[in-house]
């Protein structure tokens, strides 16, 4: 079927001649003058091959060609005047899809209200949550699978990092985490040196490099290394294996709101804090990107 071509100011004058029935109200509602408006008429007319109004002394009425066109001619402006606005919501980032990736002990933390806080400024975004460690997280902004990162200890300046951007949204202390009857437990701050001859629970290296490097990093400078028992990809299973007897681990302070009741958490010195990240690709022009940034940026109490 060919496409019509309807000039769209047409299409317009004749939905709102059909409504008002009158050239003379019809043109004002316009703001054109009555010849112009009966030029366009008389055009679409001859695009459709057959008359749309009835042009009596006093009255204008729709033939039955113009009762079949009037449905569809108001649907086409509906839908251009939807599609519009569709548009302008995309383009100023109002709506469309947003893909954010996060580690899970950020569900503890940051991502609660950074979310709420979106999605109260932008209701008509899709906000599509995506849980994964950091470096598959790394993978997935390169590799354009997720759009915005929420990670911890996001790598330096190199080939890991190249072509991604980071902000720090807040930074927390680590702390020791003990089957509640160890005796380092009844101690409200562990001196890390004390650990030496414990099996640890460690997340696996490939997972967060920077930070798995950190925890081996603060043993190694305690005056020892780490003997690794177990390994958990998540902070959650590192505590359940902790509660277990299995061994014990240095966390984010954060963990301390899975509320296992065979664990304790104790402080540690020497203090040292572990830095959560919103990460981007550099080159992203998305402004539902440029939004999520400015949500974190406005908050007071993200990054502490």
């Amino acid at each position: 079927m060919d496409r019509p071509e309807l000039p769209l100011a047409q299409l317009h004058a004749f939905v709102v001649l059909a409504e008002e029935l009158h050239f003379g109200h019809a043109a004002a509602r316009l703001g054109i003058a009555q010849p112009p408006l009966s030029q366009q008429i008389r055009r679409l007319e001859d695009k459709v091959g057959h008359a749309l109004f009835i042009r009596e002394p006093g009255r204008v009425a729709l033939t039955g060609a113009g009762r079949e066109l009037l449905p569809a001619a108001r649907r086409a402006l509906t839908d251009l005047a939807d599609g519009l606005a569709a548009a302008r919501a995309a383009g100023s980032g109002r709506s469309g899809r947003l893909r954010i990736g996060f580690a899970a002990s950020l569900a503890l933390t940051v991502l609660p209200g950074l979310l709420r806080d979106f999605r109260e400024r932008f209701p008509g975004v899709r906000l599509d949550i995506r849980e994964m460690t950091t470096a598959p997280q790394l993978a997935a902004l390169r590799d354009k699978v997720i759009d915005v990162g929420l990670l911890r200890e996001p790598p330096a300046d190199d080939a890991d990092g190249a072509g991604l951007a980071f902000r720090t949204v807040l930074t927390e202390p680590f702390v020791a985490v003990l089957p509640s009857a160890h005796p380092l437990a009844a101690q409200r701050t562990v001196r890390l040196a004390r650990l030496a001859d414990e099996p640890f629970v460690l997340l696996p290296r490939e997972a967060g490099p920077r930070l798995h490097d950190q925890i081996v990093g603060l043993c190694e400078t305690a005056g020892f290394t780490p003997r690794v028992a177990q390994r958990a990809v998540e902070w959650q299973t590192a505590c359940a294996l902790v509660e277990t007897g299995l061994g014990v681990c240095l966390a984010p302070a954060s963990i301390r709101r899975v509320r296992l009741k065979g664990v304790a958490f104790r402080a540690v010195e020497p203090n040292a804090r572990t830095r959560v990240a919103v990460g981007w690709r550099e080159d992203d022009p998305s402004p539902l990107v440029a939004h999520l940034l400015a949500t974190v940026s406005r908050d007071p109490g993200s990054a502490r």
